[in-house]
């Protein structure tokens, strides 16, 4: 990187730091810095339920989904703007009546104190996590494409965001925000324009995407039922419904971002922006995705877009064999640029579809050819190359300056994300577990302070699971794997407190247990599509709290 890209990231990262540290400083009581003294406006709460959700593994992965698999991993969000509303008709108007300051306190008054603490643990395990995930994400890549070192890059974006979200909790978290998301936004804006004026000149942008269908990308919608295909418009609107509904209404994370809202109709306004921005952002940022497949279809590209993988292989006593598939590779690549070039000049002939089709298989066969004398040199080494696509690109292609701004949306997203996190672990150790497990009258300041130990404690184990994870096939897919093992059967016990008013804190207690189990084995094994996880956990709990309700001889099971 030139002088003007590290000054420029550097820059924007301490700036964003500094200010939220500086606007949020000195909170005085629980509710200033868990609810952010409940003054945020509609916008700010929209803006950064968006970011929270929005993690660097957003910006990295997505575009890398699109450019291998297209336009239909949009149809996981479809699900997202029907959660929005019935959030806003249930979930909300029931926090903000009982002035709750977790989600999960509201458990306590429906059930009881077990069942509020079970529900407390498994978001604290599945996001504590995820935390890790969202730090580790940005700097397993950065480290393999720049070489700088892994566990450095762990610590300094950890420490970072412990800084201010230590310093001013809920609202430090929500004020960065506003600045993160519109660095992310220019970012994206400026690298979409650049991509498309790199094109050859009599390829326009109408062309670029007819040149992007030729190869399966623009295939956003997929009506099949078939179970083995993750992303399908009914696992969106099914099974994508009850993953948001799980997400905005029951976790922490999120829910504390909206109960900061200066009234009700503020959250509820919050969300449905949020709600009628998500899915375009995220159409957005996976056309930007397919821009740069169009892009490589006229320039050169790396056999493997890993460079640590590359390494290794030609380090390797597999070297002349990655050679010679590189050598193939470019000459599919010359072949490609030259048909679709053709093809840009006549959209309707089928003879060059088919052409470009078929230099599309050789092309994967390959790449996966590559692949495997890759896990031959190094059975550890990470083939699956989604995740470094877009930076590369970025890293290869942008001017000086553009650089050090795509990095900053980078780590600003990883902040942003993490930053929500450890603010709501915090929140939900301090209040559902330590602030109901201390004897005595405490002082508000006496729970501000555990607060920011606990956001401390949380930032360090979120250091050290960054620092022990390996990458997993796509890491946004893995954050939304946890996420569905734990969400449905979280989700399940709040439809039950909320609709289901015969049922009793021990059979839904009981059932949760049962439940976890039953989808982590089913997860194992592999029963079904993750998204559909969120559905299976939600009705099996419900299922089986009802059952024991009927079934028990007093109007609760024993104690348990």
């Amino acid at each position: 990187m030139a002088q003007l890209d590290w000054i420029i990231l550097i820059g924007t990262l301490l700036f964003i730091v500094s200010y939220g540290a500086y606007k949020t400083k000195g909170s005085k009581n629980v509710t200033d810095y868990i609810k952010g003294g409940n003054e945020a406006k509609w916008w700010t709460i929209g803006l950064s339920v968006m970011a929270t959700q929005a993690s660097a593994i957003t910006f990295l992965s997505t575009p890398g989904q699109a450019f291998h698999s297209g336009m239909g991993f949009v149809q996981f969000y479809f699900g997202l703007p029907i959660a929005m509303v019935v959030i806003c008709l249930v979930f909300i108007p029931i926090y903000h009546k009982l002035k709750v300051f977790t989600a999960y306190e509201f458990l306590e008054t429906r059930f009881d104190l077990k069942t509020r603490s079970l529900a407390a643990m498994l978001f604290l395990i599945q996001r504590g996590l995820a935390a890790g995930i969202t730090i580790f994400a940005p700097a397993i890549i950065l480290s393999a494409v720049l070489g700088w070192d892994l566990t450095t890059l762990n610590i300094i974006i950890g420490i970072l965001v412990i800084i201010y979200t230590v310093t001013g909790g809920t609202k430090a978290v929500s004020v960065t925000q506003k600045q993160q998301m519109a660095v992310i936004f220019a970012g994206m804006f400026v690298a979409f324009y650049l991509i498309v004026s790199y094109l050859p000149a009599d390829i326009s942008f109408s062309k670029a995407l007819k040149i992007a269908g030729a190869s399966g990308k623009m295939e956003v919608l997929d009506f099949s039922f078939n179970l083995d295909n993750r992303y399908t418009f009914w696992s969106g609107i099914i099974g994508g419904t009850f993953l948001a509904l799980s997400y905005f209404g029951t976790d922490q994370s999120q829910v504390q971002r909206y109960l900061s809202g200066k009234s009700m109709k503020e959250m509820q306004l919050g969300l449905i922006f949020n709600g009628l921005l998500k899915v375009p952002m995220q159409f957005f940022i996976l056309l930007v995705g397919v821009m740069v497949f169009v892009f490589y279809q006229f320039n050169a590209s790396p056999l493997n877009f890993n460079p640590a993988a590359t390494e290794i292989v030609k380090n390797s006593e597999y070297a002349k064999e990655y050679l010679a598939l590189e050598q193939k590779h470019r000459d599919i690549e010359m072949l490609k640029s030259e048909t679709n070039l053709s093809y840009g000049k006549d959209l309707t002939n089928n003879v060059l579809l088919n052409k470009i089709q078929e230099l599309n298989t050789r092309e994967i066969n390959n790449r996966e050819r590559a692949k495997e004398l890759i896990k031959k040199a190094d059975n550890t080494a990470e083939t699956n190359d989604k995740d470094y696509v877009f930076i590369h690109f970025i890293l290869n292609n942008l001017p000086r300056g553009l650089i050090g701004l795509l990095l900053a949306v980078i780590l600003s997203a990883a902040m942003s994300s993490t930053a929500s996190e450890l603010n709501a672990l915090a929140s939900i150790t301090a209040m559902d577990l330590f602030k109901r497990n201390v004897k005595g009258e405490k002082s508000d300041a006496y729970f501000v302070s555990a607060s920011k130990w606990f956001t401390l404690a949380w930032g360090i184990i979120a250091i050290l699971v960054a620092c022990f994870a390996s990458l997993f096939d796509n890491l946004i897919q893995l954050v939304n794997i946890i996420g569905s093992i734990f969400y449905g059967n979280v989700l399940g016990i709040f439809l039950l407190a909320f609709f289901i008013k015969f049922v009793k804190g021990n059979a839904v207690f009981v059932a949760a247990i049962i439940t976890q189990a039953i989808v982590i084995v089913g997860w194992w094994l592999d029963w079904m599509p993750y998204l559909w996880l969120n559905l299976f956990g939600c009705a099996l709990v419900m299922s089986i709290a009802i059952l024991l309700q009927v079934f028990s001889k007093n109007t609760d099971l024993k104690a348990v």
